[in-house]
């Protein structure tokens, strides 16, 4: 059964100018998500999704196809990326080509790794799941969350928990924001990557960073840097 990744890279990025190719380490950022991508082996195709030249030809150069340009109506700041993943999937099978697996992996996910992508994809076919994500736990206890009143006083959002021992509370999770893999099929049902079927594997927080601006982009290479000295 053939798997699809697919890596979402439009050119337009305003907090970080070029941010999907921006140098990280000695290479375009989204170069680790193509390398990891082809590494892992489990992919018959790794096509990059863009409506930038540049980004094209960059793509390739590490490996990946850019079999069509992104529509101009999924280029904007309003597309989803269910509607990117829908657009390549559509594509495919307008030139009769039939994926059962895909994994979107985005551009600036470089903690991302080969052994990780397979092992989603092992939990997608184990677990019979609709999707797969990564998901790290918030470092401080959302139970424990403040917030402002009308008066601009802090106020705790869960009075219950005042005195609750950090130990005692639930972990709870946000998504690592790296990669999806899914059930192709299931997904042109719904156009929902996150079901009540979703399988999470838990990484550490050294192993994820958002990277929205220049601090968060250095704060990654840190955290990249650091993980590849234990090596």
């Amino acid at each position: 059964m053939a798997n699809l990744c697919i890596i979402p890279a439009r050119g337009g990025s305003k907090r970080i100018p070029r941010k999907n190719i921006k140098d990280f380490l000695g290479k375009p950022i989204i170069a680790y998500s193509i390398e990891a991508a082809l590494e892992s082996g489990v992919f018959s195709k790794v096509i990059v999704s863009t409506d930038d030249p540049e980004i094209a030809e960059v793509a390739k150069k590490y490996g990946a196809e850019v079999p069509f340009m992104r529509s101009v109506q999924n280029s904007d700041d309003y597309a989803t990326t269910a509607d990117v993943l829908e657009e390549v999937l559509n594509n495919f099978i307008g030139l009769n080509t039939i994926f059962s697996a895909a994994c979107c992996i985005y551009p600036t996910a470089p903690f991302t790794n080969s052994q990780i992508l397979q092992k989603g994809f092992q939990k997608l076919i184990e677990c019979d799941a609709d999707s797969v994500l990564p998901m790290v736990a918030f470092e401080y206890p959302v139970w424990r969350g403040l917030r402002k009143n009308r008066n601009n006083k802090a106020e705790m959002i869960w009075k219950e928990h005042l005195n609750t021992r950090s130990q005692d509370l639930e972990p709870v999770y946000h998504d690592a924001g790296q990669w999806y893999w899914f059930d192709v099929d299931k997904f042109l049902k719904t156009s929902k990557v996150f079901t009540e079927n979703t399988i999470g594997i838990e990484l550490s927080s050294l192993q994820v960073q958002d990277i929205d601006n220049e601090q968060d982009w250095h704060i990654a290479e840190l955290k990249y840097g650091y993980l590849q000295s234990l090596k």
